[in-house]
């Protein structure tokens, strides 16, 4: 057999932009390589992708049309379901499917990252009957404001009717206040529960949220600001205090919104969550506070809030700080294996059937039931279950078994360097063009005895081609700490 012809050559990330591509996108691709290094690097790359307008996303717009139910409104939805057409459970299937097929394929990679970041944040979950109908709307809602400010995503996701109906608010009035959005918004969503509020606060918060409106069975599907139902009289929350004598409080209630947006204790929280989820499990108290300064002189704008977290020195040192979720490394998975996805024909399409895939590896977009979201700390997910759901993903992926069909996979061929070659050399080769870099020194050992040959063997075409010699490479590097860390 002659040997392989040389794979194209792939960059090779510095440490700076491998960390970048890391945080902030669902995995390295070679794609991805290529355009953080003609941006000029991992930050300016990040400065880019703050404004995703900006940035072309032909992918992403093909996936925008492959599930049709995502363009219905709330009513239709409602409506479709009462006719038998289609459940509004199975728009939220599609509405997971989406969410993680533009996560695999869009180059607007910061922007669905952020919007996973503030959906878990303010979460309204699939799973929710009621919100369910008005979830997509929650959606559009959440990715229009994912770059803006916090006051702006505040003020729209309290009042929305899929954050409404989730936590009883559209059914609260002011001759029953229920309190649950109104708790959930001090201990959840803004201040914490450590912020010295008090059951009366509480009390307060859900009287001034009353008048949102949103009726689903009775007396017709509909959302709608009343003001007979808002209850009227002064108000005071921790150090906010309000005449609220209107029968139209959406003027208090937007001034109420904008005091927690700006409150230092909703900065705090706010820069705490997001050193978390992007820096590491321990961000020391200069780093929130650096992140928590700029949220504040900003005006609670996100894009500088970004930038004075990935500007401290705390951000590059942590790399391989953090574990992988599930989900992220199931969409690093299909990403570093260079599988396209294709529009979806039917339930086996990939697009589809990766549904019922990552579900059942731990994690599915938005699915958490209860109001806290998911957690974000490696700790919730370094259970040994979840490791072998990982390792079963990797496995079932590399070896192309299922899901299969509307998708590309890359050719073997492509990973391989010019043939004959060390196996050392083949390792590096493929790791690069899988995870992004050269593996260390004892995962290429652990491949080459999970090879039984030593790194010094002259590896020959036909031997590279046997069916496990390539697959067991590359699932051994996605089973590797390289990848399942970022």
């Amino acid at each position: 057999m002659s040997p392989a012809a040389p794979a194209a050559s792939t960059a090779v990330l510095p440490r700076a932009g491998r960390h970048f591509a890391r945080r902030f996108s669902g995995g390295i691709t070679p794609t991805l390589a290529s355009q953080i290094t003609r941006a000029g690097g991992g930050r300016r790359w990040f400065s880019q992708q703050l404004y995703p307008a900006r940035v072309t996303d032909t992918k992403g717009d093909q996936v925008n049309t492959w599930f049709p139910s995502l363009k219905l409104t709330p009513a239709q939805i409602f409506q479709r379901e009462q006719d038998d057409v289609q459940g509004s459970w199975d728009v939220m299937a599609d509405l997971s499917r989406w969410t993680v097929c533009r996560r695999i394929h869009s180059t607007r990679q910061v922007q669905e990252l952020m919007v996973e970041f503030w959906s878990n944040l303010l979460h309204v979950p699939l799973g929710d009957d009621l919100a369910a109908y008005h979830r997509v709307s929650y959606d559009r809602m959440i990715r229009t404001y994912a770059l803006t400010s916090f006051e702006r995503l505040l003020l729209h996701a309290t009042t929305h009717p899929a954050m409404g109906l989730f936590l009883d608010n559209a059914t609260s009035s002011k001759q029953a206040p229920n309190e649950n959005l109104g708790r959930e918004l001090l201990e959840l969503h803004t201040v914490g529960v450590d912020a010295g509020y008090t059951e009366t606060d509480v009390k307060s918060s859900s009287r001034i949220l009353t008048g949102y409106r949103s009726d689903v069975w009775w007396p017709a599907f509909q959302t709608f600001y009343d003001p007979s139902w808002h209850w009227t009289g002064p108000i005071r929350v921790m150090g906010f205090q309000h005449a609220n004598s209107n029968a139209d409080g959406r003027a208090a209630t937007t001034a109420y919104l904008k005091y927690l947006a700006h409150h230092p204790a909703t900065a705090n929280r706010i820069a705490r969550r997001l050193c978390v989820r992007f820096v590491s499990d321990t961000p020391s108290a200069g780093l929130v506070a650096t992140v928590a300064r700029a949220y504040r002189r900003n005006n609670t704008a996100v894009r500088p809030t970004l930038l004075a977290m990935v500007d401290h020195p705390e951000f590059l040192a942590s790399a391989g700080a953090k574990v992988r979720t599930p989900l992220d490394d199931y969409v690093a998975t299909v990403r570093a294996l260079g599988i396209s996805l294709g529009k979806p024909v039917d339930g086996d399409s990939f697009a589809n059937a990766m549904h019922w895939h990552y579900r059942d590896a731990g994690q599915a977009p938005f699915d958490w039931p209860a109001p806290n979201g998911f957690p974000e700390v490696n700790g919730a997910w370094i259970s040994s279950g979840r490791i072998l759901n990982s390792l079963e993903v990797h496995r079932t992926l590399a070896f192309g078994w299922w899901p299969r069909d509307e998708a590309v996979f890359r050719k073997p061929a492509a990973l391989l360097p010019a043939l004959p070659a060390t196996l050392e050399a083949v390792i590096d080769h493929v790791a690069v063009k899988v995870i992004g870099q050269a593996p260390s020194a004892a995962v290429s050992q652990g491949i080459a005895t999970a090879l039984g040959w030593s790194l010094s063997r002259r590896v020959t075409a036909e031997e590279a081609q046997r069916y496990w010699t390539l697959p067991t490479i590359v699932v051994s590097l996605l089973d590797s700490p390289h990848h399942l860390t970022r």
